[in-house]
Order: structure tokens, then sequence, then C-alpha cells
């Protein structure tokens, strides 16, 4: 049965206002045509799972912020924690003159990534520059250049980072050069398998394909890391079968070849754990995080092993803003709602809200190719034609205009552009959840019925 109509949330489209129009033109003048925007309208303020226009509407968020509010919207614990630190001081730099705000992030982040060993953490900006951090800290360890990454991959926009993301448009169209060493292979991508093969039936051919890299592509004594994303992000929140994982580690660790988890949008209980890392139970080497570490503020990690972290020598790693005090603040905000609040336990009742309203929706919508996911981390794949798989970026485009319409804020993502990922906020309530999955479901409707 359809989900009920209209809830008491009282939402407004998300059309512009006046206020929104005008600021519209601002920024056409002022801020270049390539930060693209979403949804037309300017934020006025923002609470839980819900974002005021400066016009008043409001929406119900379910990207936040590209994954990076899994606490919600200004939690309290989170406030609390950034207005003490503003009675305090700002920026000192760590380099400089450290504080103990660094140290409280960097021990709960080695405490909880997955692994029974000695870890350490080094702080930054944000989840590209953490990317970056951990190739330079892979490749002092190994004495090694090479690095593999995965189709369909998002790794983030600076130079290497960029280099190591598959997409081409927008990501990487027009910038090249890229960074040498990089070598690149299918990810397990099981709806659209790079072999033609059917899981579970295929024995897991995708990640053995390392080793025939190994033989015609790059010498396995060259390569330094292997990096790949739990669940791909922009790549469509595509989720790897759980062979996959102990597979490509034994390949690796065989070869002394290091693994890193980008976790920058699955970490903070996204998929249920702190890191997904854990939900698959495999033991990164290295894993990176931001997004929803701080709660809406810049910071990334690097957390590896401790001998690992220590091969740079001293002064080799940095940056003037990693682990800004207030950024660090926050991140205690968010660490202490995860501790507290069981967000581990909210992302998993999500996941099984999302399958409980959507079990029937393969049935109902010709459109839909694949409901996949895992705990809050869910997707809806859309194809024209479910027996060729061809991409329906067109009706995607078309559905999410229609939720912005009905004042819900909701983002596409895979290479094809066909994807609707939801990223909803983990402290939102259970009507503001099976609000947000009606409006998608009116949307659907309306697009299959035109």
């Amino acid at each position: 049965m359809p989900i009920v109509a209209q809830s008491s949330i009282k939402l407004k489209t998300a059309i512009p206002g006046p206020r929104s129009q005008a600021l519209l033109a601002r920024r056409a003048e002022s801020v270049p045509r390539a930060l693209s925007i979403v949804l037309p309208v300017f934020v006025e303020k923002t609470e839980g799972a819900i974002i005021e226009d400066v016009d008043g509407n409001r929406l119900l968020d379910f990207a936040g912020g590209i994954g990076c509010l899994n606490s919600g919207h200004r939690p309290p614990e989170v406030l609390k924690k950034i207005q003490d630190q503003t009675e305090k001081y700002l920026h000192t730099c760590f380099m400089v003159t450290p504080y103990e705000g660094y140290l409280e992030v960097a021990e709960w982040l080695n405490a909880h990534a997955p692994g029974n060993f000695l870890k350490k953490t080094l702080l930054v900006n944000s989840g590209a520059e953490a990317v970056e951090n951990a190739i330079k800290v892979a490749r002092s360890y190994t004495g090694r250049p090479a690095i593999i990454s995965f189709e369909d991959a998002f790794h983030g926009r600076t130079q290497l980072a960029m280099s190591l993301t598959s997409k081409i448009h927008p990501y990487k169209d027009g910038f090249g050069p890229f960074s040498p060493e990089i070598h690149r292979m299918p990810y397990a991508y099981c709806y659209r398998c790079a072999y033609n093969l059917t899981y579970p039936t295929c024995g897991i051919e995708c990640a053995k394909k390392l080793e025939s890299l190994f033989l015609r592509y790059v010498d396995d004594k060259s390569v330094a890391a292997v990096i790949f994303e739990p669940i791909l992000g922009e790549g469509g929140f595509v989720d790897p079968p759980p062979e996959w994982f102990p597979t490509i580690v034994d390949i690796c660790r065989k070869r002394g070849i290091l693994i890193i988890a980008d976790e920058v949008q699955t970490g903070f209980c996204r998929t249920g754990p702190v890191f997904a890392s854990s939900k698959f139970q495999f033991e990164p080497d290295i894993l990176v995080t931001a997004k929803s570490l701080s709660g809406g503020l810049p910071l990334g990690a690097i957390t590896g092993r401790a001998e690992i972290m220590d091969a740079p020598g001293p002064g080799c790693l940095g940056g003037t803003f990693g682990g800004n005090p207030l950024a660090c603040a926050s991140a205690i905000g968010v660490m202490q709602m995860v501790d507290e609040q069981h967000l581990t336990d909210r992302a998993e009742q999500q996941g099984r809200a999302f399958e409980r309203i959507t079990r029937n929706w393969k049935d109902r919508f010709p459109l839909i190719g694949d409901l996949r996911g895992v705990g809050a981390m869910r997707a809806i794949e859309l194809v024209k034609d479910r027996k060729t798989k061809q991409p329906a970026p067109e009706e995607t485009s078309r559905i999410l205009a229609t939720a912005h319409r009905q004042g819900l804020v909701l983002l596409s993502a895979g290479t094809f552009k066909n994807v609707i990922r939801l990223l909803v906020p983990l402290v939102a309530t259970d009507e503001q959840f099976e609000e947000g999955m009606a409006i998608i479901e009116r949307a659907l409707t309306e697009v299959h019925v035109s």
C-alpha cells in the first residue's frame, strides 16, 4: 500500500521566492558558473532535518549537506561544544601551539576505527585533503609509487584525489593532465557487472581480477596501496558482496600492499556501525573520514596503523588549519552523540524503514531497476528498461524536480546520473522519514503515469 499522504510537517515548495530570486541574481554576478546548485533557494536557518529558506519555506532535508550531517542540523550537543570553544580561542595552529581538542578527536578515532592494533590520527581540512595525505603516508611507508583505485569511485576534487576519481564529467572534464601511477579496475557493481556474471555464481571474479592487473598492467612490487570506498558514494551507493572485501584484502596482504578505506561518506554511522569497514569485517591499514565527522564544520582525518602513520618524518605532514579548534570541538560533540544517542541503532532503524516502505515498489514502478544499500545509506537506481538496464537520467531528473517542488531536498548519484540516494540525518523523526519517502513515492507515481 502507498504511504499515507501529507503529514503534519507542513513543508512548502522549494520554488525560489522573491528573496531567493534576488540572491540568485547576485550569485550569477559574483560566483563562477562551475559551482552549480541543486535547489535555487537560499537558507535562512536549520534544525534537525528541516531547512527553512529566506522566503519562509520549510524543506525536509534528505541530502544532509551531501552526507555531512548524520548528527543533524545544529544539534545542541555540537552547538554547546562550539560555543564553549569560542570563549577560549579560534586558532593557534596545532603545529605551533597544540591544544587538547585535537588529541581528543584523534584518541576517539583511534579507539573506534576497526583493528586491534595501535593507531595514530592526522587531522586535516576536508575529505580530499585526507585522501591525498593517506596516499602520501602509504607511499612513504612502502617506498612504492603506484596506487590502485576503482571505476565509479569518487575521492575528491583536488589534483591527486581527482586523479583517483573515476567519473569524467563534471569532475575531471578539462582538468588534465592527471597524477601518474594510478591504475584502475572495475568495482563490485553487481547490478552492472563488468564481466557479465551473476552473483553468487560469479565466484567474486571482480575481486580476483586484481591478480590479473598485476600480470598485465602494473608490477605488484611497485604498488603502495589499494584505495576504495566500502560503498560507492557518488558512484551510486553500490555495496559489494561481503566476500569481495576479504578477497581484495588477502591479495594485498600477500604482497605488502596497503588497504586504504575511504569512509568520507560511509563513516559516522551511515551504514550502521561507526565505520562501514566494521560492518564488512575488514581492517584497513589506513581509514579516511570527513563529512559527518564534525557536524558541518570542515574537518578530515587519516587514521592508520601507528607504524604506518609514523613513516613520514617530522614536518612532512601538516597544514595551517588542519584540526582547527572549532572543528575539533564540533567533532567532539558529534562523538558524544554517537556514544550517548546510539546513532548506530538509528541508522539500522532507517534502513529497516526503507526496506518496509519500498518492499513493493519494484512491482509498482517499472522505472526501478535496483533498490540497494546498507543501514541508512540507501539508493534507488532507475532504468528505462529492466532487461537492457538502460539508465534513466531524464526520469531521475524529473523525479528530483518533483520532490523539490514538494519540499524535499533530494540528490542523485551514479556515473549515469540515474540513482536517487538518501543521506537523511540520523536524527530525523520517524514522521519526517515517512513523509520524505511519501514524497519520493508520489514523484515516482507522477513520472510513471506521465
